[in-house]
C-alpha cells in the first residue's frame, strides 16, 4: 500500500506556481496510518482555533491552497480522505459514516481533541455534516460549501461518470471540454485565467478512488437529522452549480437551526477555489464574529454591511470580480 501511495505521489509533479503557493502557505505534508488506513495530509501551523478543510470528490489538498493563502494565519488541517489525492482508495467502498469516524480518529491521532472549525466543499460538505452530527468530537463552527442534504441527488448516475471523463480530458488536452464550464466556474464562457487556475490546482482523479467516494454517498442523507445540528453553520452556494443545485443549499439553510446563507453569484461547484479571496473573507467574518447569531442590534449589522436578520449579504458583482 505504501508503494502504491508513493507511486501515485511520484506521478504528480507540482507546477511551479503551485509549488510556490505551498511554500507561501507553509503547508507541511506528511502521512499517517489511521486504523490500517494510510492518509496523506497537510498542516499549516498557526494561531487560533484549528480549521479542518475537506475537499470534494477526486481532489487533493493542493486544490485548497488558494483558500488557505487567503485566510488569516490560523492553523489549518487538510486530510486527503481515502481515494482522493495521493491517499490510496479502499478495496471495498465504505459509507459516509465510516469516513466521519475515520476523520475523528485522524484528528485525535494528531492531538486535536478540542472543538475545531470545519469547512467542507461538495463531497467534503457531506462528510462535514456527518462529522458534526457525531457528538463524539465537538465542532465550533461549520461551513458547508456546495453541500446537499442527500435527497434528490443520485450519486451514481451517468453525469458523474461524464464529469470524470471530462476532468481526465481537461488535464490531457489543452482545450477545455464543454462540460467543464459549469463544473469549474459556473460561467458558460471560461476565461483563460480561470481555465489555467483550474487546470493547475485540480489533479485528474483515479477511477477507483473516484468511484469509491461516489459510492460513499449512496443512501446517505441528513435531511432527517439536520435539526440536531446545533453548531453555528454557514451555507455557501454557487448560483450556477450543476452538481449541487441551489435548492439543496436552501434546504440546508431552512433545516439547520443556527444557519446563515451566502450565495456566490456566478459560482460553479468549485467557487471555493476560483473565488478564494471572496470566500475566505466571508468565512473569516462568520468564524471570527463571536456574536454573529442574530441577537445584535441593527447598527451592528449596518456597520458591517449585513442585513438586520444577521444573514451575510451577497457581494455586489463588481466586488466579487
Amino acid at each position: 500500500m505504501m508503494a502504491q501511495a508513493s507511486a501515485r505521489g511520484a506521478r504528480r509533479a507540482l507546477p511551479p506556481a503551485q509549488s510556490a503557493l505551498r511554500r507561501r502557505t507553509r503547508m507541511q505534508i506528511d502521512w499517517l496510518d489511521v486504523d490500517g488506513v494510510r492518509l496523506r495530509y497537510g498542516v499549516r501551523r498557526g494561531a487560533g482555533r484549528p480549521m479542518v478543510l475537506l475537499g470534494t470528490v477526486g481532489t487533493h489538498l493542493d486544490m485548497l491552497l488558494p483558500l488557505v493563502d487567503a485566510l488569516d494565519d490560523i492553523e489549518v488541517i487538510i486530510p486527503e480522505m481515502p481515494g482522493s489525492g495521493a491517499s490510496p482508495a479502499r478495496r471495498i467502498p465504505r459509507g459516509m459514516g465510516w469516513h466521519a469516524r475515520l476523520l475523528k480518529t485522524f484528528l485525535a491521532r494528531l492531538g486535536y481533541d478540542s472543538a475545531v472549525n470545519v469547512v467542507g466543499l461538495g463531497w467534503g460538505a457531506a462528510l462535514a455534516q456527518s462529522f458534526a452530527l457525531d457528538d463524539s468530537h465537538p465542532v465550533n463552527r461549520l461551513v458547508l460549501a456546495a453541500g446537499t442534504v442527500g435527497v434528490g441527488i443520485n450519486a451514481l448516475n451517468t453525469n458523474s461518470l461524464r464529469r470524470f471523463r471530462a476532468i481526465r480530458r481537461f488535464h490531457a488536452d489543452e482545450a477545455t471540454p464543454d462540460g467543464m464550464s459549469g463544473f469549474y466556474s459556473g460561467l458558460v464562457q471560461q476565461t483563460p485565467v480561470e481555465t489555467a487556475t483550474a487546470r493547475e490546482h485540480l489533479a485528474a482523479p483515479e477511477l477507483h478512488g473516484y468511484i469509491n467516494q461516489l459510492v460513499a454517498r449512496v443512501g446517505w442523507m441528513t435531511i432527517h437529522r439536520l435539526h440536531n445540528l446545533m453548531c453555528p453553520t454557514l451555507v455557501m452556494a454557487g448560483d450556477d452549480d450543476p452538481i449541487a443545485p441551489l435548492y439543496q443549499s436552501r434546504l440546508l439553510y431552512w433545516l439547520i437551526p443556527k444557519s446563515h446563507v451566502h450565495i456566490v453569484r456566478g459560482g460553479g461547484h468549485l467557487f471555493l477555489l476560483l473565488r478564494a479571496n471572496e470566500c475566505a473573507a466571508v468565512i473569516q467574518r462568520f468564524i471570527n464574529e463571536r456574536r454573529y447569531d442574530g441577537t445584535d442590534n441593527a447598527d451592528y449589522y449596518a456597520l458591517r454591511g449585513l442585513p438586520g436578520d444577521g444573514h451575510i449579504a451577497p457581494p455586489a458583482r463588481d466586488e466579487a470580480n
